[in-house]
């Protein structure tokens, strides 16, 4: 997904992508002598993001087709009409 979106999206978008699933490096901190100057501000952004994840889970159902307008317009904002990949 990242060698996809990588020329369309803003840098804390493709780090969310990147690095949502290493929880050892958001989470526990780990691999911080790693890190390069600008990544500790770009892993807050995947922290913030973790509240809207997968194992997230509510009662209620979402309105998938009231959603829908929100999630195109966000599209139609960062993605061309072809993709080139």
């Amino acid at each position: 997904l990242y060698h996809v979106v990588k020329d369309y999206l803003p840098a804390p978008a493709l780090a969310m992508i990147r690095y949502h699933s290493c929880y050892p490096i958001h989470r526990e901190h780990a691999y911080q002598p790693l890190l390069k100057d600008g990544d500790a501000e770009l892993l807050k952004w995947v922290t913030d993001f973790n509240q809207y994840d997968l194992y997230t889970k509510r009662d209620e159902r979402m309105d998938v087709e009231g959603l829908r307008p929100f999630y195109e317009e966000l599209i139609n904002e960062y993605f061309p009409e072809k993709l080139a990949w």
